[in-house]
């Protein structure tokens, strides 16, 4: 599920991280002091980014015995993104979802679609930085997310460098799943795996964001506080939640109309899990599962949930989107219905905007 976006750049100036679990992963990668290329993963996003903008930060900050401090004008510059040493390369769909953007940027020129993937001219460009001299003894940071975003062309222009930093450049990324690294690049980088923080803290966190009560978000994020307070910024708080199983074998689009569409098909897909699980005799994992109405056939959900893995690759399209959450929960109602499984479900393919 897709979580939130980065809201700071490092630690702040009074020392606060942007996030409270991440003093565990972060003390563990300065550890890491011979590692000048480091791949920082895990399963969902719990806070990669942030964490290696916050190394990022420690790997400039003027003070090195206390590395970040948030205080020194080398932590101020990157939390202004300003810093001459720090080079960040993300595909340009984040760059405008960050608000990454000057004003002389092409995107504000183009009308191109941003792109979700770190295209090759963007690391020769990178590279090219990485060779001049650096402004300060602390050398220079590279970062690079998500590290699944760069293409095989992009990563053969980036291995020379891995191999051989030149000067005192340090490489940090950020990603999800390693194994959707290209073999010779996950080669050439150290790892750092975060976990889900513990749901104590991650309730405890989401009560400071406003969004409470939010155990029932977090469990359908997998854990994930990220994920979890973009369901609340979204309007799905918990009592939502518990209904959705049950409104979605009704028909019942209501909620989910207006939202993200990514969002949704997730939100979707899980109900497709849950429901699944229980046609199979297991327990649900993401819902309560006595919220999870029985009934459903496994084939009818099993082609249910093609569908809507066949729209997730796509929901960058130009979908008509309110036309396309109430075709996938109608579908999905099916499943639940004495008419449900037909041979072939009615396509979505037509659901797009015109022009």
């Amino acid at each position: 599920m897709a979580g939130g976006e980065p809201k700071t750049v490092g630690v702040a100036g009074d020392g606060s991280l942007p996030l409270p679990w991440l003093r565990a992963p972060l003390d563990q990668a300065l550890r890491l002091k011979r590692s000048h290329a480091l791949l920082v993963h895990a399963d969902q996003d719990v806070g990669q980014t942030e964490l290696a903008l916050t190394l990022a930060q420690a790997r400039l900050c003027e003070h090195v015995e206390r590395a970040p401090c948030g205080q020194c004008a080398a932590c101020r510059q990157v939390h202004r993104r300003t810093h001459p040493d720090l080079r960040i390369v993300v595909p340009e769909v984040l760059r405008v979802r960050f608000d990454w953007l000057v004003e002389d940027d092409p995107l504000h020129r183009a009308n191109a679609k941003p792109s979700r993937e770190i295209k090759i001219e963007q690391v020769r460009e990178a590279i090219e930085w990485t060779q001049r001299s650096a402004s300060s003894a602390r050398g220079r940071v590279l970062l690079i997310f998500p590290a699944e975003a760069i293409h095989a062309a992009s990563a053969n222009a980036l291995l020379k460098t891995l191999e051989e930093p030149p000067g005192n450049l340090r490489i940090v990324m950020a990603g999800g799943d390693p194994q959707r690294l290209l073999p010779t690049l996950r080669s050439r980088v150290q790892r750092l795996r975060m976990a889900v923080p513990d749901s104590a803290q991650a309730l405890a966190w989401l009560s400071t964001q406003g969004a409470a009560p939010a155990s029932r978000a977090l469990a359908v994020c997998s854990g994930g506080p990220l994920a979890a307070l973009a369901l609340h910024e979204a309007g799905l708080d918990d009592a939502t939640l518990d209904q959705l199983p049950a409104a979605v074998a009704r028909g019942d689009a209501q909620a989910l109309l207006g939202k993200p569409l990514p969002l949704v098909i997730d939100l979707l897909q899980r109900v497709a899990h849950d429901a699944m699980a229980r046609a199979a005799g297991g327990a649900a994992q993401y819902f309560d599962g006595a919220t999870v109405p029985a009934g459903a056939t496994l084939s009818a959900l099993a082609r249910w949930q093609r569908e809507l893995l066949r729209t997730a690759r796509h929901d960058d399209h130009p979908w008509n989107a309110p036309l396309l959450v109430e075709a996938l929960v109608t579908n999905g109602a099916r499943c639940w219905s004495s008419a449900a499984a037909p041979a072939h479900q009615p396509s979505t393919h037509w659901l797009h905007s015109p022009g």
